[in-house]
């Protein structure tokens, strides 16, 4: 099988006068197609780092980031973009919706940005909402939606364009314990049914052991994880 995502020698550091830290060292990881993924990991240890440098959104100090055979680092600004838009979803904590758009323009625009006809988009849209069980909320601004409908409009946004790879950064960190096992659930059936692979950065160790595999970061590298015992 084919990986998805392919980090290959990732390293990441940023320069401050005469200091350097390094966030990512040597960085090695392969997903594959229809994984669901957890990273877990204490505050400030390079998750957010890594997820910007998987999705494109920021460029390692050395290695490679293949998706799906493609070399993203290869790639102009402008190509780049155009291929996050067509590959690469992204879910984020605080679901960053436009609050002036309805959850339907906010799930249209991926497709809008990249060419679609608005009436396909449109369509398109409105089945990812149903998709997600917010056919009744299509209409409604973000500000008139509950937190998990928000989220779930964020998921929808991100799963829209059919991507091969969602990055979700504390997709539940938000939300209550209810809605976030609703998200988890959607997130499940989602990856079933459009075999998407996700990579999933929490906090929430019990959500990051309904994953496939986990993965921890620490000190710039991965390791598996190993769900720590409770104390008698």
């Amino acid at each position: 099988m084919s990986s998805v995502l392919h980090c290959k020698q990732l390293s990441k550091s940023y320069q401050q006068g005469d200091i350097e830290t390094k966030v990512l060292q040597s960085l090695d990881l392969e997903v594959e197609k229809g994984e669901l993924l957890a990273i877990v990991g204490s505050s400030g240890c390079g998750k957010s780092t890594f997820l910007h440098l998987a999705g494109a959104l920021d460029l390692p100090s050395s290695g490679e980031v293949l998706i799906n055979g493609i070399n993203i680092l290869t790639l102009s600004d402008k190509e780049r973009a155009a291929f996050r838009n067509q590959n690469i979803g992204f879910i984020y904590q605080f679901h960053h919706l436009m609050m002036e758009f309805t959850a339907l323009e906010n799930v249209a625009m991926p497709l809008l940005i990249r060419g679609d006809k608005p009436k396909e988009a449109i369509a398109a849209a409105s089945n990812m909402l149903t998709e997600v069980g917010l056919a009744h909320r299509i209409n409604h601004r973000p500000s008139e939606l509950s937190g998990g409908e928000r989220q779930r409009t964020a998921i929808a946004r991100a799963l829209v364009t059919e991507p091969a790879l969602i990055l979700a950064d504390e997709p539940t960190g938000n939300l209550d314990s209810d809605t976030a096992e609703q998200i988890y659930q959607l997130i499940r059936s989602l990856n079933k049914r459009v075999q998407t692979s996700f990579v999933v950065v929490t906090h929430d160790i019990a959500l990051a052991m309904r994953m496939d595999r986990q993965l921890k970061l620490d000190h710039g590298k991965l390791a598996l994880f190993v769900e720590p015992k409770e104390c008698e």
